[in-house]
C-alpha cells in the first residue's frame, strides 16, 4: 500500500461510514441537552473520536497477533452494542418520564462521563472489524488511517450535536424520550446488521 490520494480518500470515507452510529447518538445527546456549550460538545465528539480511532487500531493489532480470538469476539459485537445502547436509551426515557413534572426553566441534567464512555464504546465496537480492512497496512499507515477516521468522526459528531440541540430547543419536553428511542433504534440496527448481514 502506498501513501497516495486513494489511501486518504478511503480513510475519510471509512471514517464517514463508521461515524454514522456516533452521529445518531450525538443527535440524541443534543436533543437531551439543548443548552450544551461548545466545550462540552467538543468533549462528547472527542470521546467518540477517540473510540473510533482506537477500535480500528485494536482490530489491526488483533489481526496481526490474535486472529483466532478476534474472530470469536467479533460474533459478540452486535450483542454488546445492543445491550449498551438499549440500557442507555431506556435510562434516558425513564429519566425523562420521572422528570416530567419539572418546569421548562429547569436545566436538564447533562450526560455523565461514565455513560458517555459507554456510548463511545457501543457506537465504535463494530469498528473493530475495520482491522480486517486495514490489516495489510504497515503500522504507520494504519495509525494515520485510524487518526483520519477519528478526526472525521469528531466533526460529524459535532454536526449531530448541533442539529440535536436545534431540535431540542423546539421540542424541549419530549427531546429526552426521542433521544432514548433513537439510541434504542441504533442498538437494534447494529444488532440486526451484525447478525443478519
Amino acid at each position: 500500500m502506498q501513501w497516495n490520494l486513494i489511501f486518504f480518500l478511503n480513510s475519510i470515507l471509512l471514517g464517514a461510514g463508521l461515524a454514522m452510529d456516533a452521529f445518531s447518538v450525538s443527535l440524541a445527546n443534543g436533543l437531551n441537552e439543548p443548552e450544551m456549550k461548545g466545550g462540552r460538545m467538543n468533549l462528547i465528539a472527542g470521546v467518540y473520536a477517540v473510540f473510533q480511532f482506537a477500535m480500528p487500531m485494536l482490530g489491526w493489532l488483533c489481526v496481526h497477533t490474535l486472529i483466532s480470538l478476534f474472530n470469536s469476539l467479533e460474533k459478540l459485537v452486535p450483542w454488546v452494542a445492543l445491550a449498551l445502547l438499549v440500557y442507555i436509551g431506556g435510562d434516558m426515557i425513564m429519566s425523562a418520564m420521572k422528570d416530567n413534572g419539572l418546569s421548562e426553566d429547569e436545566e436538564k441534567t447533562s450526560l455523565p462521563f461514565g455513560k458517555l464512555v459507554v456510548q463511545g464504546l457501543a457506537t465504535s465496537i463494530d469498528a473493530l472489524s475495520v482491522g480486517l480492512t486495514i490489516e495489510h497496512y504497515p503500522v504507520q499507515m494504519a495509525l494515520v488511517s485510524a487518526l483520519i477516521i477519528g478526526i472525521v468522526t469528531h466533526f460529524i459528531c459535532l454536526g449531530g450535536l448541533a442539529l440535536g440541540k436545534r431540535f431540542g430547543m423546539k421540542f424541549a419536553g419530549k427531546s429526552s424520550i426521542a433521544g432514548g428511542l433513537i439510541l434504542i433504534a441504533i442498538g437494534i440496527e447494529i444488532f440486526v446488521r451484525g447478525i443478519f448481514f
